[in-house]
């Protein structure tokens, strides 16, 4: 998973930073709730008590809060397991999405202390009814462009992330073609137990 870990650290760089900058004033409401987000993030970063060293993980808990709320983790999960998930019991779906959702994480804690200046560039916002496209491209100080597109879909009123096209590959559809590989040479058990043994490094991560 060395790939799409590398392609996932760059997709939650841009997609917290995405949270931080300046948004396009023509942006219709996604980039209109995701404000509203970002102005939760600032307040956090930006608290002179959270700060310090002994309030790390106090600040990265907050971030947290502010930021997951516009990712949709269960749906992602479900994509990435595609038909697989219906043939799971509610106790192993249930399972399954926590150890995603994990993984997921994983370069979630270091993305904002791993900013380099790297420049956010936004393309036009797309919307057809329910859902939502929003295209980026990150700049790097080398001049090395990445692009990141955002697909989202309305829930119950709010606009969230249901996958993260990095380079035109779609980072629902590399973990789902990653574990139908795992899951036509062996059982839904042993998947777990590759996603749980990433689980020890998810969680030094987090703290």
């Amino acid at each position: 998973m060395k790939e799409i870990y590398f392609r996932l650290r760059w997709a939650w760089l841009t997609a917290i930073f995405y949270l931080l900058v300046p948004l396009p004033l023509s942006a219709g409401a996604p980039t209109d709730q995701t404000r509203a987000t970002a102005d939760k993030v600032l307040s956090i970063l930006t608290n002179p008590e959270l700060k310090s060293e002994p309030k790390k993980k106090e600040r990265r808990d907050q971030l947290r809060q502010a930021i997951y709320p516009r990712f949709d983790f269960a749906d992602m999960a479900k994509r990435s397991l595609g038909s697989h998930w219906q043939r799971r019991t509610p106790e192993e779906q249930q399972q399954f999405q926590k150890l995603f959702t994990e993984l997921l994480e994983r370069s979630y804690v270091d993305a904002i202390e791993s900013y380099n200046g790297e420049k956010i560039v936004y393309g036009r916002e797309k919307e057809d009814k329910n859902r939502a496209e929003v295209p980026t491209k990150v700049v790097t100080k080398k001049g090395e462009e990445f692009s990141i597109n955002y697909n989202l879909h309305l829930v119950s009123g709010e606009w969230k992330v249901y996958d993260i096209v990095i380079e035109n590959v779609s980072l629902v559809n590399n973990y789902r073609s990653q574990f139908n590989r795992i899951l036509a040479n062996s059982s839904f058990g042993e998947l777990v137990k590759k996603l749980q043994e990433k689980t020890p490094e998810i969680k030094g991560a987090k703290t």
